[in-house]
């Protein structure tokens, strides 16, 4: 299942994500929609637009959410290669689909107009990560930075502050809301984490035609300085890497979506 973007070896569930929430992001932030794609109360309890669920759930606000949450959703990949796309779809979709329902609560419990409408992009999956993240990643080091103790987790931390607070109680709501549906999976409900996806199912992402899978990448090349540079820290440098890649290969197919969106805007 490997192939397309680098980083993304047995991880094509991760792999199909991270490309919709980029090419859905670029391809709306092209036609200046930025602040229609969220969730409010007009559009959901009002007047129902089901296209906006959709942009709800993969368009990220503005460029740099779209930047940071690439790139959580590219780190928090090692879930799937832990449990197997299999099951790692399964909490895909349930953690999307609790979040969204717990921001529809939340809006239908508010009504309050100036929260309409809630910032977009798959939060739910992003923070229903962060659940498995604290309690299964172990901290590998630890460091000093002014005389606050940080580990290598500390990083992946503050990208997700920076993440649920970029658009202040409009990202809050959303980010809170997949926090809640990760420790529901975590907690098992339903006998949730027993289910499976067959695997006819998650190896169509492996063999998608994707827009950009001939897009060529090398290395760094490795010098005698690298010896001394921490593991964990040469990943992060090449996921970011790749990431910018990704986002930089993508308006050369953003037309033939934005054609496919228009008669919904």
């Amino acid at each position: 299942m490997s192939g397309g973007l680098p980083g993304f070896h047995n991880a094509p569930v991760s792999k199909a994500v991270v490309v919709a929430a980029a090419l859905f992001s670029v391809a709306f932030g092209f036609r200046g929609r930025y602040r229609d794609l969220g969730l409010s109360y007009e559009n959901v309890y009002g007047k129902l637009r089901v296209w906006r669920l959709t942009t709800s759930l993969f368009a990220f606000s503005s460029t740099p959410e779209l930047i940071f949450g690439a790139a959580l959703l590219y780190y928090f990949r090692v879930f799937e290669r832990q449990i197997g796309s299999n099951k790692y779809a399964v909490f895909i979709v349930f953690s999307t689909m609790v979040s969204v329902m717990l921001q529809i609560l939340s809006l239908g419990y508010l009504k309050d107009p100036s929260l309409n409408p809630l910032t977009s992009g798959p939060y739910g999956l992003i923070f229903a990560s962060y659940v498995p993240f604290f309690f299964d990643i172990p901290i590998s080091t630890k460091f000093r930075i002014f005389g606050l103790r940080l580990s290598d987790k500390s990083f992946i931390y503050l990208a997700g502050l920076q993440l649920l607070f970029s658009s202040g109680r409009y990202s809050i709501i959303p980010g809170l809301s997949g926090i809640l549906a990760g420790l529901l999976y975590r907690l098992n409900i339903f006998g949730i984490r027993r289910l499976k996806l067959p695997d006819s199912t998650t190896s169509l992402f492996s063999r998608l035609p994707w827009p950009f899978s001939n897009h060529s990448y090398q290395r760094l090349p490795i010098t005698e300085s690298d010896g001394n540079i921490p593991s964990n820290q040469v990943h992060q440098t090449e996921a970011s890497i790749c990431i910018l890649s990704l986002i930089g290969s993508i308006p050369a197919s953003c037309s033939s979506m934005l054609m496919l969106l228009r008669e919904y805007c």
